[in-house]
């Protein structure tokens, strides 16, 4: 897309900033995983960047720095989202924390798909999400068959967010111009449908591609 997708424009916001504002209605703490030496700009004061210390480890390695950051903040639990469903509903994420219960890890599943970018995790799994990622072995499945999983079905979720635009998020300059389109807001001056761009890590959000595009 020619920018990281942290900093695209959803209105007066950037989606890292919106993503932000939206989780701010619901969780207590907030961290932003970055690479290393990535430039993230406009993070309000409420959230915290801490840096990826792992190299392209995909999405696991962005939920260990996210779990380890917040262990500091008296919370026993993290959802987890990319910085590029700016859909996003706080309802949709209080069903998931409220699905956790007693398990290690609440995650919304459709038929065969996990959205591990969409569920919470214990603190707790810190230590096992780093013992999978110094392993390389680095799919999300790897850790949710390996703990106590509470897999809810996606159409129970339509209950808070009837068409699951929660878990709409943005691949391609297509992606994001219907996205605009549907929401009824304009395309940034700048743009120009550039190709396929750098893709940001952003809070805890991490831009690692995990959800499905919905329209």
């Amino acid at each position: 897309m020619g920018v990281p997708k942290w900093s695209l424009e959803f209105g007066p916001e950037t989606f890292l900033q919106r993503t932000i504002r939206i989780l701010s209605q619901v969780v207590d703490a907030m961290v932003v995983v970055a690479a290393r030496d990535q430039i993230v700009e406009g993070v309000p004061v409420t959230a915290a960047i801490v840096r990826d210390e792992f190299y392209e480890k995909g999405p696991l390695a962005g939920i260990a720095a996210g779990l380890d950051a917040l262990a500091s903040r008296r919370v026993t639990a993290a959802y987890v989202t990319s910085c590029d469903v700016p859909l996003l509903r706080p309802e949709f994420v209080a069903a998931v924390v409220d699905a956790l219960g007693e398990d290690e890890i609440a995650v919304p599943r459709e038929e065969n798909f996990y959205h591990p970018l969409a569920a919470v995790y214990r603190l707790s799994l810190s230590d096992r999400v780093r013992r999978l990622v110094e392993q390389d072995r680095l799919r999300p499945k790897f850790l949710i068959d390996q703990s106590q999983t509470r897999e809810i079905d996606v159409e129970s979720l339509r209950a808070v967010d009837p068409r699951l635009d929660s878990l709409r998020n943005v691949n391609t300059p297509g992606d994001y111009e219907d996205l605009l389109r549907d929401a009824e807001l304009p395309l940034p001056e700048w743009w120009g449908g550039r190709g396929p761009g750098s893709i940001g890590r952003g809070a805890i959000d991490d831009s690692e591609n995990g959800s499905t595009t919905r329209r």
